[in-house]
Order: C-alpha cells, then structure tokens, then sequence
C-alpha cells in the first residue's frame, strides 16, 4: 500500500525538497507549512524516521486509502484554545498555582483525572458564573489553524465534537466560535448564578471521551478508521488510541507514545494536510 510522508512546519516544503533531491521524488506541496511524497509503505517508513532525525520539523506517515476522515473529535483545553480553562481561571482570582499543579499532575498521567477535577472545581465554591465566564472570554485565544480546520472538514461533510473534560460554561461558547456540531463538556454545580464547588456526575473523562467516539461511529455509521481525533494529554490517551488517525498536539509524553503523527512545529491546519486537503480547498475565517 503506497503511503505519504508528510514533512510539517514553517519551511517545509522547501526543505522536504532539499531532503529529497537525490531520491528523485516528486515533491507535492499541500500549504505554505506541508508538503510530501509518496512512497511504498516500507520505504515510506524509512523516509520518515530519516527525516525525523533531522529534526526541526514535523513528520508524518499516513496510507492513501482512507486517508480524508469523516468525524473530527478535539479536545480543548491547550489543544483548540492555547491556555487550560480552569487554570487561567483560576489565576483570575488569585489561586492559580494550586490548581496549576494538580492540572500537571493528571495530564502527565500521576494523579487520576476525577480525582484531580475533583480537587480544583472544589477551590472554585462560592464564585459567581457570570464573573467566571467574563475572566475566561478575556484570557482564551484559539490555537492557530483551529478554525481553519473545524470549519474546513466540517464544510466537506464530516461531524465535527469538541469533547473536553472541561466544563460547559466555557466549552459552548468555544465551540460555537470554531463551528464545532457537537461539545460534550462537564458541568459544574451552582445555585442562584453561584458555584456550589461540585461536579455534576456522571464525570466527562478519558473513558468517556473514548464512549463518545463509539457513540458517534454508530450514530453516523462510521467504523473508526474514518476518525480523526486530536488532544495533548493523558485523559486523551483512549480517544487518540481508538481514532484512524491519533493526533497528539504539542503533546506530554504519555500521549506523543501513542499518537499517530505529533505536532509540535507545525500549527492545527496541518490535520488537514495529513488528510490529503491542500490549502486550495480549506475554508478561511
């Protein structure tokens, strides 16, 4: 089965032609920061682990067959918007390290993902919604490309979900933003506009974004080989695992082991190019 090595990053259509020059392969260029060639799957393979070894960009390995996905599953939390919500919301008022450090802990896999929401939804009892969900709209910026690739696949047939085990209050304006179809979020408990510091059950984490994806490939008829799914850390593990093509963007560890493809140069379009859509065809904020 023939493949695509995909070189990703600022510069790398230049440079995957200069990489290639003496193998004498025809260099496609798919946007200003993707480019590739296609090769049988084993010298494919070679290709990319020579070219990761250079270094300074991204690569990526994917088969022609199947290769353009029809659901899109993202996280959101340093995955479609640069910061985590409840970190920057609670650096807003004044109690940021605390729940910075437990948010560490669980997307490096030490501490459980319950347990760690748990913990830092408990510092927040007492808060208005309003003043939350103020603090977050002035501190949230989208990731580059993020948009750009909700919108694209969405406008060439595919579902797109923003599954977060962040909360609804601030995952709905997200993905009402980026054009998403569905967000599956958490919730938080309040009474009369407060924060009680509570969860309501059941919780939104690593299984259940995995359920979601199995819920969606019956729902739309869809085996999941046709998923693309994109998250950075561990409570994202089962989601990348289970989708055709596993992104890990600017991944912990735990995750970069499981992915399919990492981005750590390249911006969120390059999703995208590993799906075989050149900049021609995506749609433009």
């Amino acid at each position: 089965m023939s493949h695509a090595v995909l070189l990703l990053g600022p510069g790398a259509p230049g440079a995957l032609r200069v990489a290639v020059r003496s193998l004498e392969l025809s260099v496609v260029t798919m946007s200003d920061q993707a480019a590739e060639v296609h090769l049988p799957e084993g010298n494919a393979a070679k290709l990319a682990n020579a070219l990761l070894e250079r270094g300074g960009f991204d690569v990526g390995l994917v088969p022609l067959e199947g290769r353009e996905k029809k659901l899109l599953l993202c996280d959101m939390d340093s995955t479609m918007i640069g910061e985590e919500s409840l970190d920057e919301l609670a650096e807003a008022f004044g109690f940021g390290k605390k729940v910075r450090d437990i948010t560490e802990k669980a997307m490096r896999g030490e501490l459980a993902f319950d347990e760690a929401l748990r913990a830092r939804v408990k510092l927040f009892a007492g808060l208005s919604i309003d003043a939350a969900a103020t603090a977050l709209r002035e501190r949230i910026t989208v990731n580059e490309g993020a948009d750009i690739l909700v919108r694209t696949m969405v406008a060439r047939g595919a579902r797109a979900a923003l599954v977060t085990g962040g909360f609804d209050i601030f995952a709905a304006p997200v993905g009402e933003k980026l054009g998403f179809h569905d967000v599956y979020a958490n919730r938080l408990r309040s009474a009369d506009g407060v924060l009680s510091g509570e969860v309501a059950e059941p919780i939104l984490g690593p299984n259940a974004k995995k359920a979601r994806l199995d819920d969606l490939c019956a729902e739309l008829s869809l085996e999941p080989s046709d998923v693309v799914a994109v998250g950075d850390g561990a409570n994202d593990k089962a989601m990348i695992e289970a989708a055709g093509l596993g992104i890990g963007y600017r991944p912990k560890p735990v995750l970069a082991k499981a992915s399919d493809a990492v981005l750590q140069h390249a911006d969120l379009t390059a999703i995208l190019s590993l799906q075989g859509v050149p900049q021609a065809d995506w749609v433009m904020p």
